[in-house]
Formats: structure tokens, sequence, C-alpha cells
């Protein structure tokens, strides 16, 4: 199939600069075929593991492009609204930088995600409600303070960070004919889909979404934004309500499909990646594995790639999920 060049905010050449100032422990992450999962799932499975690096998640690729362009700018300090990652990835890229970074989460954010906030020197302030009512507070503190606001999805460093997982799928072995991504904001399925549409166009791009934040799937499929009043997940780092309409617009030149899973295929998702890959994945970590487990005649006979996001998770909470 012949490559199209899709029509996104993304760049290519941007994308492959972008390797260039991103720390290396957040590049060429391991990709390998894990026969185990396959054989359990009945299909060909590769994991694309984006936890090994220091915040234990992808978002690392993202703020690294942030902070470096905010520290070239002399710029002293940042805020962004998080559901644990993103602010644990900017603590980490603004503390190297010497920038300033305040993080809004919920106070119902996991525990492991917030401590880790805080123990990477950022200022956390904690808000009652869900993701969008910390970004709404989030924004506040950005005009008050006249500091950048850091949107996770909107800010186009953020989708071609996490685009550069997309170089190094197109530039590993074997081939493969599906990648799953989880859906949330929408910066990793841009960002993936992008590169996979321009290099590797035979490439089915799937996006999943847990059945109880569906608004970004709802979206895609009407081809307008749509929210919802509420998110009911346990996958917390992709529960927003809110899509961003620039985010839709990339997201509907680049994504094949976008399925919605149900509660209890993510955790079986995350039981089979610790029994069968050894692995501790996040609840939206598994929306690649829920999805083969909902629909297996569907990715019957085919190789997939799944890409394990984030490892950020209570242990008390995790042992109980994954305890059979």
């Amino acid at each position: 199939m012949e490559s199209v060049v899709p029509h996104t905010r993304l760049d290519l050449d941007r994308i492959r600069a972008a390797r260039q100032v991103i720390h290396p422990q957040f590049l060429d992450t391991p990709l390998y075929e894990c026969d185990a999962l396959g054989h359990r799932l009945g299909c060909t499975v590769s994991v694309k593991l984006e936890t090994a690096n220091p915040v234990r998640s992808f978002k690392g690729r993202g703020t690294e492009l942030v902070a470096s362009r905010l520290a070239g700018q002399g710029r002293e300090a940042a805020v962004c609204a998080s559901a644990g990652n993103l602010g644990q990835a900017l603590g980490w890229s603004g503390r190297r930088r010497g920038l300033g970074v305040t993080v809004v989460a919920s106070r119902w954010a996991p525990a492991a995600k917030l401590d880790r906030i805080r123990a990477l020197g950022a200022e956390l302030e904690l808000v009652e409600g869900d993701f969008e009512t910390a970004r709404e507070r989030a924004a506040s503190i950005a005009r008050q303070r006249d500091v950048r606001l850091v949107e996770d999805s909107l800010d186009i460093e953020t989708c071609e960070g996490a685009a550069t997982i997309g170089l190094e799928l197109a530039s590993g072995t074997p081939s493969f004919d599906a990648v799953l991504i989880a859906l949330g904001g929408g910066a990793m399925a841009t960002g993936v889909g992008h590169v996979m549409k321009a290099l590797l166009p035979a490439v089915e791009v799937i996006c999943v979404q847990p059945l109880g934040a569906p608004a970004m799937t709802r979206s895609w499929h009407e081809r307008r934004v749509v929210t919802t009043e509420s998110a009911d997940t346990i996958a917390d780092g992709v529960a927003g309500r809110y899509p961003i309409p620039e985010v839709l617009d990339d997201l509907l030149e680049v994504a094949d499909d976008a399925v919605l899973v149900r509660e209890a295929s993510i955790v079986a998702g995350m039981r089979m990646l610790l029994e069968h890959a050894g692995l501790v994945a996040e609840p939206s970590a598994a929306l690649g594995v829920a999805a083969v487990l909902e629909n297996p005649d569907r990715f019957a006979g085919r190789h997939v790639v799944t890409i394990v996001c984030g490892s950020n998770v209570d242990l008390d909470v995790y042992q109980r999920w994954v305890r059979p």
C-alpha cells in the first residue's frame, strides 16, 4: 500500500528531530514477541514496553520536548493538569532543566502517582472532582501566574513526542498488521497513528477506550465532539470527558477504528500481562489486551502490537485487581 502523508497538526520531520531532544532513557524501548501471551490470545502479540523508564510511562517523550522548548525560551515555570503520569513526566523533565512545575490532580488519583509527583519536586495541588476539574484549575493557575499551561494532546509536543514510539515500531522487526493504542486525550493515538499512516499505511490503527469513559471514541464514530457527564472506569489515565476538537480532527485522519471495552476485560488484561508477560500494567496499559479478549475472531491469526504505556499503580489496589 502506498503511503500518504496524513493531514494532521503533526509533522514527520519534526517527529524525527524530536529523537535528538528526548532523553535516551525514554527512547528505543523494548519491542518483542510475547509467545505466552499470544498463545493465550490466539494471535501473534508483540509488546511495545513504555514502562522501563524513570517515570514508568510513555509521557516522558512528550514532556522532554515541552521542557526543552520552555527552557530554550527562557521560561521558568509550567503548570499542567494530570491524572498522574503526565505530572510525573513533566516534573522529571522540568527538574532536569530548572523549571518550576505545578501539577493539578484529583485527590482521588492513585496515591502512588501523587506521591511520585511530590518526590520529583513538583508543587502538587489537589482538587475535588475529576480530571476535567483539574484541567480548569490548571488553566486558572496559568493565567494567574502567567506561566505556560501544558495541555496533554492539545500541545503538539505531547503528540509528536509520543509519535516517536511509531518511528520505533516502523523500524522494528518483524512486520505486524495492527497496533492497539490506549485512547484518552489522544496524544499517543494521534502520534503513533500519524507515523503508521505515513510509513506503514497497511497497519491497522485501532484505538481502545473503556466503556465507562467513551467520550473520544464516541466522538470519533460520530465525527464530532461528544462529551459525557461522568467517567466511571479504573483506567484513570484515559478517563477524560471533554475531547479536544483539534485532537479529534487529527484522530479522524489516522485511526482506522475505535473500540470500547468492559472493566472486566481490562482487569483480565492486567492479569494476563502479569501472568504471561511478567509485566505490571496499570489499567490503561491493558486496554489493547482487553480489545483482543473481547473480539478474538477479529485478531485470530494476525500479528498485533500492543503498547504497554504505563505501570504506575497503587500496590494494594493492583493486587486486588490481579488476584484470581
